[in-house]
């Protein structure tokens, strides 16, 4: 094809010219923004030299002012360490030559003027002792010699105590200040307080306004410490223009600012004299906002935000711009400020962008009139030809032939509608690839319909009501119901009816949120209900309209039923299958709780079987567990289906019983649980009868607390074994003050043993025909510091319990021995009588112990008489008769207490080898009255005569007993009659008392 050049209705010259000056345009643009570029590139490079040069400014000014208040400080602290060890802390190198002369006021007050002049105290006649007035002397000696330095750096010298005592150069406030003056509570005297300075360091005060002087001041606080307490501080005060004075910045080209950390201003330039004494006057504070400008109130806020050591930063003050440098002074919590205006630096600028504008205009006119020659003959000769090309194809000529494509963008558009014929192609060969994706779709739409077909999972697919459409084999499996029972049927009708009360929730759930998932029993055809995971989803069409919904139901039987054996397991004891302890405390709560809304009331056993470890050692466990096996069934069938029955542990056991509001009722079930379990049970060849000790109580009545409750069952249980088993009791406060008091006991018991507080008192053992001590018995007793005397009968049982009884009874055992080694020193009868507890005598270093107390004091053998009960030496025979001869090979003799209250029979007493028989209180008490205890006392004497043992008697109080008791033959006697159980130290007046008494019933 043969180019011809187009006509020229296409406006060549008009077209070239438009150009011409449109790059003309963007030439001088681009022009003017790199000289703006540049010139601000420059304008930043000055005013960062600017802020470095203010701020090395700054910085010199500053480090003069930090090294003045350093020397200040300096001098502060090391003033307060001489005061600190002149007068507080050390021995004083002061020579008492001052005599001060105190001047007592009427308003209370002491006031003292040194002679000098130099000084003057004060101090409150309330506060004023001794060492205050020999404080006085000193620190008006030591004040002639530091006050004159000291005013020299600061306009006064100061010490103050917590008690108000002030010394003080010059002598002014302290002649002049009210005599109701608290030093104290000062805010000065704050700024040494522990809480506010824990470091106990020097401390700057803020600036404050002193009426007195109608200054404004600064003061130095350093506090005195002695044994980490505070006495006092020594403080200076400092004029704050005197302490400005050394920030030497201001005037025509810079100014200084100083604020604090609050915000208040203490130096600017419109803060004149004159401000400061009407601020001071009125009580107002120097707020920064008062004289500052907006602008630079922006600037303060800033810096006080950040709370940095160093803020610069730019600001507009009257139309001028300025650059700023703050600083911190970080010991007197300030901020220093320098500022200066910004447009002496820029002025040099204004006429440099002049001058580059100019130049850059007449660059730009010189590239215009040569890119329009070399437009016309590189670009708009080629455009014209295109564009004659494009119209031939816009007619129809789809085989027009378009100028070769080249590297630049004539070339590349040339390019661009070369590709116009082969996109065309290119949108046929789509077309047909649509065509084939579209089968491919439908494939795929099958291959999912047989997948859903063949799923393991039931699938039912509804319309957009609800109605089902479709429904796969597996649920039909699922269900066992033909296809026709579910088709246009609603879908939550495949729900079991057993969870008739979760098809409204679903339905509620589905028409809110479109969506549904959870576990739930669906239908069967005569089978039982299966357990499914079930979910039900939209289905939505590329609008996002709802088409339809579809259910998969997951068959689950299998892990619910794992579920109920796991729970099982977890809930229930394997061997009786009653709840456990965990399913027990759970059903506690809910019961608590329905009782809290005050419309419920239920009542709590708590039992053990009584003697179940006998029959489990005796039987056997096999037998122990079936008589566990046998007792929860018979309380399953006694009970009702409502009632909560639990195995605790062991043979423990407990009941809710619900809905039961009066002690009478659950009274009644307490008899038919006694009655039920009393009947004879069967172990193997064994018959056996079973008791309970039950401990009853009732909630909420008793108690609005799960683990109260089950406290106060428990206590309840153990009052009904201490009344004899076989038996049950309802709770009751008393109950709960006896725990609380053994527990009281227990822990007070300890600390007894540990605060010795416990004692030792000796009761004589008299030969009631000469009245002469033939021994005594060691007994302990314990005075409380608050509670007083505490009975033994309290807390011996109580030690027993605990094992303490071991340690104290290891210590009565040494001081029995010591008291027995004094009398004898004392030329006395040296014999000492020592309980020992079930828990000592079975304990099997006891023989080596007691050995080692008898070697440690020397006491001779003979004088030791343990005493021991009948129970203690019948539970192991032929183990209590072995620990008596290796007490016996100690040298040691042995007595039988309380004989007659046990249950020993003579064969094992002839066996025992005994030295002494006690006879029990309880048989004396009634003597003579009493006719069997006379007749049971007289053959106790006539047993012990013939087997050859000595024979005591507790308990005797009144003459008719001894006159008895020696007729029968008896003659040691321990009890009232003669004496009480004394203190060592009371034994003396005994030894003349008796002596008294023998001598009166020999005459």
């Amino acid at each position: 094809m043969v180019y011809r050049r187009p006509p020229s209705r296409f406006g060549i010259n008009s077209l070239s010219v438009k150009l011409s000056l449109l790059i003309s345009a963007i030439c001088l643009i681009a022009g003017v923004f790199a000289a703006v570029l540049m010139l601000k590139s420059e304008e930043k490079q000055l005013v960062f030299e600017e802020h470095e040069i203010l701020k090395h400014s700054n910085e010199l000014l500053l480090k003069q002012f930090n090294n003045l208040i350093s020397i200040k400080q300096k001098v502060a602290e090391q003033a307060n360490l001489v005061v600190s060890q002149q007068l507080f802390n050390g021995p004083s190198l002061l020579a008492n030559s001052s005599n001060s002369k105190l001047q007592f006021n009427a308003d209370g007050s002491i006031r003292s003027s040194a002679a000098d002049g130099l000084s003057a105290a004060f101090i409150p006649q309330v506060s004023y002792s001794p060492f205050y007035k020999q404080l006085i002397t000193d620190s008006e000696t030591l004040w002639s010699v530091i006050a004159p330095t000291l005013t020299q750096e600061f306009i006064n010298f100061y010490l103050v105590t917590k008690d108000s005592f002030i010394r003080i150069a010059p002598a002014n406030w302290a002649l002049d200040v009210p005599a109701d003056y608290l030093f104290s509570q000062s805010n000065i005297f704050n700024y040494a307080q522990p809480q506010i300075n824990p470091q106990h360091q020097a401390a700057w005060t803020k600036a404050y306004y002193d009426k007195v002087s109608q200054q404004w001041l600064i003061s130095l606080i350093v506090p005195i410490y002695k044994n980490n307490e505070l006495l006092g501080v020594t403080g200076s005060d400092i004029h704050l223009a005197q302490l400005l004075s050394q920030l030497p910045i201001g005037g025509k080209e810079k100014s200084l600012m100083v604020f604090d950390s609050e915000g208040h201003l203490l130096a600017h330039p419109k803060l004149t004299p004159s401000n400061y004494a009407h601020y001071g006057e009125s009580g107002k504070k120097l707020l920064a906002k008062d004289f500052i400008d907006k602008e630079l109130q922006y600037i303060v806020d800033d810096a006080l935000t950040m709370q940095q050591s160093e803020y610069a930063g730019s600001f507009n003050l009257h139309g001028n711009a300025h650059i700023i440098n703050i600083r911190k002074i970080e010991g007197l919590d300030w901020y220093v400020g320098v500022y200066q205006q910004r447009s002496s630096t820029l002025s040099a600028l204004e006429d440099l962008k002049l001058k580059f504008f100019g130049l850059f205009i007449l660059y730009a006119i010189l590239v215009a009139l040569l890119l329009h020659q070399a437009l016309d003959q590189l670009v708009l000769r080629r455009l014209h030809t295109l564009v004659y090309a494009v119209t031939s194809f816009g007619q129809g000529q789809l085989d027009t032939q378009f100028p070769p494509e080249n590297k630049d963008e004539i070339g590349t558009l040339n390019g661009s509608f070369k590709d116009m014929a082969i996109e065309i192609g290119k949108l046929i060969d789509g077309l047909n690839q649509r065509i084939l994706e579209k089968e491919i779709a439908e494939k795929a739409a099958k291959r999912l319909s047989k997948a859903v077909s063949f799923s393991g999972t039931g699938v039912v697919i509804t319309n957009e009501q609800f109605v089902i459409e479709y429904i796969n084999p597996k649920m039909l499996e699922m269900t066992c119901f033909p296809e026709q029972h579910f088709l246009n049927a609603p879908l939550l009708s495949i729900i079991a009816s057993e969870m008739a009360v979760l098809i409204d929730d679903i339905d509620y759930e589905l028409r809110q949120n479109n969506f549904w998932r959870g576990d739930t029993l669906i239908q069967g055809d005569n089978k039982p209900s299966i357990w499914v995971s079930l979910s039900i989803s939209p289905i939505r069409d590329d609008d996002g309209k709802i088409s339809s919904y579809v259910a998969s139901a997951q068959d689950i039987s299998f892990v619910k039923e794992s579920q109920r054996k796991m729970e099982q397991l977890a809930y229930f004891d394997t061997l009786t299958g009653l709840a456990n302890r965990t399913f027990f405390r759970m059903q506690l709560r809910k019961s608590m709780a329905l009782a809290e809304r005050g419309h419920y009331a239920f009542a709590l056993f708590y039992f053990d079987l009584d003697e179940f470890k006998r029959i489990n050692d005796t039987l056997g466990h096999d037998a122990g567990d079936q008589l566990l096996i046998e007792v929860a069934n018979r309380l399953k069938k006694r009970l009702r289906a409502e009632d909560t029955i639990a195995r605790l542990g062991g043979d423990e056991f407990a009941i809710l019983l619900s809905s039961i509001e009066h002690q009478a009722h659950a009274a009644e079930v307490a008899h038919t649980i006694q009655k039920t379990l009393n009947e004879p049970i069967m172990l193997g060849s064994n018959e056996v009868i079973i008791s309970a000790s039950i401990g009853i109580t009732m909630a909420p009545f008793d108690s609005k607390e799960e683990d109260q409750l089950l406290k106060h069952a428990d206590l309840a249980m153990y009052e009904a074994k201490a009344k004899g088993r076989n038996t049950y009791h309802f709770y009751s406060q008393e109950l709960n003050a006896a725990a609380n008091e053994r527990l009281f006991i227990e822990n007070e018991l300890r600390y007894a043993i540990k605060e010795k507080q416990l004692t030792i008192h000796y009761q004589p053992q008299i030969d009631c025909r000469t009245h002469q001590i033939v021994g005594y018995e060691a007994l302990l007793r314990w005075f409380h510091p608050i509670k007083g005397a505490i009975s033994p009968f309290k807390f011996i049982p109580i030690a027993e319990a605990t094992g303490l009884i071991v340690e104290l009874g290891e210590w009565v055992l040494q001081q029995g021995c010591e008291f027995a080694v004094r009398l004898e020193q004392q030329g006395k009868v040296s014999n000492i009588s020592i309980n020992l507890s079930a828990r000592q005598f079975k304990d099997a270093s006891l023989v080596p112990r007691l050995s080692e107390i008898i070697s440690e004091t020397g006491v001779s053998a003979t004088s030791l008489h343990l005493e021991l009960t009948e129970s203690m030496l019948m539970g192991n025979v032929e183990a209590a008769i072995s620990q008596l001869h290796q007490l016996k090979t100690l040298g040691i003799s042995i007595s039988i207490d309380d004989f007659g209250t046990g249950y020993s029979s003579l064969s094992y007493l002839k066996r025992f080898p005994v030295d002494i028989l006690k006879i029990d209180r309880s048989f004396v008490k009634d003597i003579p009255g009493d006719s069997n205890d006379t007749e049971i006392t007289a053959a106790i004497i006539a047993m012990a005569q013939k087997l050859k043992l000595d024979v005591v008697a507790e308990g005797v109080e009144t003459r008719e007993q001894v006159e008895f008791l020696k007729s029968n033959n008896c003659f040691i006697v321990q009890g009232y009659y003669f004496c009480p159980p004394v203190p060592e130290s009371d034994l003396p007046a005994l030894y003349q008392r008796l002596a008294l008494s023998a001598e009166q019933e020999v005459e």
